[in-house]
């Protein structure tokens, strides 16, 4: 299985299971001593071209009502 197909059937979970997939990695990696130092540092987010792209638009001066409105529409298209 390849690496992109791995992580679309991960996104896919429901959250809860998302959090028990996470838990079992932490779970084998204190197992099989697999040390995180060993994973690639994370790249500093400040230079990454998402960083600000929202800046300016109208829809997200009040940030917490596009979001309230964006889940209630995700939701009500799932419920009907």
């Amino acid at each position: 299985m390849d690496q992109k197909t791995l992580w679309q059937q991960y996104q896919s979970l429901p959250d809860e299971v998302q959090q028990q997939v996470v838990d079992f990695l932490s779970f084998l990696q204190q197992k099989y001593g697999f040390a995180s130092s060993e994973a690639k540092p994370l790249p500093d987010l400040a230079n990454e071209p998402f960083v600000g792209m929202w800046r300016g638009r109208s829809a997200m001066n009040d940030s917490t009502v596009w979001v309230r409105n964006l889940r209630k529409d995700e939701w009500r298209d799932h419920n009907d």
